[in-house]
C-alpha cells in the first residue's frame, strides 16, 4: 500500500510550510500547493519551491503544485493530478487565506469578493474535487484552518471574520452531509502564531508570536482521530489545556 497523501494549500509559508513538514515527519507524501513559486514569487518570502525541499529532506514525496485556491478548474486539475499520479488523498487541509488589513467599507469590494473566493470559495473547491474521491476510497479527512478572529468582531476586518466564520459553518455542514465517510473539523486559531503575512499586516510589533508548530500538533492530533470524530470546531488553546498541544513556544523575535 503506498504511503498516506496529504494537499496542504497556502504552503509556501507560516503556518503551511510548517504543516508540510511536520506531515512528511508523521510519514504522509504531500502535495504542497500555493500561488507562490521561485519563477513567480510574490511579495512576501517562502515559495512552494522550499517546501517541496523540506519535504524530501525528510525522505518523503513531494508534489510541487502552483494553485490559485479561487480558479475553480485549477483545483480540479491538481484533484485529478493527485489522484492520476499518487493514487489517493488522505488528508486536505485547507489552510490558504488572505486577511485584508482595512475595515470593509474603507476598502475595495474587490478585495472583499477577494477575501470570500480565498477563504470561503477556495476550500469547498477543493472538497467539492476531493471528497467524493476521498469518500469512494473508504475515508478521509479534510481539516479546514479557522482563526479567532471568527469570533472576534472587533479585531476590525470584516471579511476576515465573516469568512472564517462561515468556513467553521461549511465545516459544521459538510461533517453532517459527509458523516460515515470523511471527516471534516475545523482547528481555530486563537493564539498568536508567527507567519510572514500576518506579520506584515501588523508592521513593527512587540508581540511575542508562538512558533507554528502548535498548529502541527493541533493538525497531527485530529488527523489521528475516528472517523466519527467529525463537525468540530476545535481551540488551538483548549488543545494546550488537554496536552494536546505542546506547551508555550513564545519567542519575541521568531521570524520563522
Amino acid at each position: 500500500m503506498s504511503s498516506r497523501v496529504a494537499i496542504v494549500t497556502g504552503a509556501s509559508r507560516g503556518i503551511g510550510k510548517q504543516l508540510c513538514a511536520d506531515l512528511a515527519g508523521a510519514g504522509f507524501d504531500v502535495v504542497c500547493a500555493a500561488r507562490s513559486t521561485r519563477e513567480s514569487p510574490s511579495k512576501l518570502p517562502g515559495s512552494i519551491d522550499e517546501t517541496v525541499e523540506l519535504v524530501e529532506a525528510q525522505g518523503r514525496r513531494a508534489m510541487r503544485a502552483p494553485l490559485d485556491v479561487r480558479d475553480e478548474e485549477a483545483v480540479a486539475a491538481l484533484a485529478d493530478r493527485v489522484y492520476r499520479e499518487w493514487g489517493r488523498c488522505d488528508v486536505l487541509v485547507n489552510n490558504a487565506a488572505v486577511a485584508a488589513p482595512r475595515p470593509a467599507l474603507l476598502d475595495s469590494t474587490r478585495r472583499w469578493r477577494l477575501g470570500v473566493d480565498v477563504n470561503l470559495n477556495g476550500p469547498f473547491y477543493l472538497m467539492y474535487y476531493l471528497c467524493p474521491r476521498m469518500a469512494e476510497a473508504g475515508e478521509g479527512r479534510v481539516i479546514n484552518i479557522s482563526s479567532g478572529v471568527a469570533v472576534m468582531p472587533s479585531f476590525g476586518r470584516p471579511n476576515y471574520t465573516a469568512t472564517k466564520r462561515g468556513l467553521e459553518g461549511l465545516s459544521e455542514a459538510m461533517a453532517f452531509e459527509l458523516d460515515g465517510k470523511v471527516a471534516v473539523n475545523a482547528i481555530r486559531l486563537d493564539l498568536i502564531v508567527y507567519s510572514e503575512g500576518f506579520a506584515e499586516t501588523l508592521g513593527e510589533t512587540e508581540l511575542p508570536f508562538e512558533h507554528p508548530v502548535i498548529m502541527s500538533d493541533a493538525l497531527l492530533w485530529v488527523i489521528e482521530q475516528p472517523l466519527d470524530f467529525t463537525g468540530k470546531v476545535l481551540t488551538v488553546s483548549e488543545m494546550r489545556q488537554q496536552g494536546v498541544v505542546r506547551p508555550e513556544t513564545l519567542h519575541r523575535d521568531y521570524r520563522g
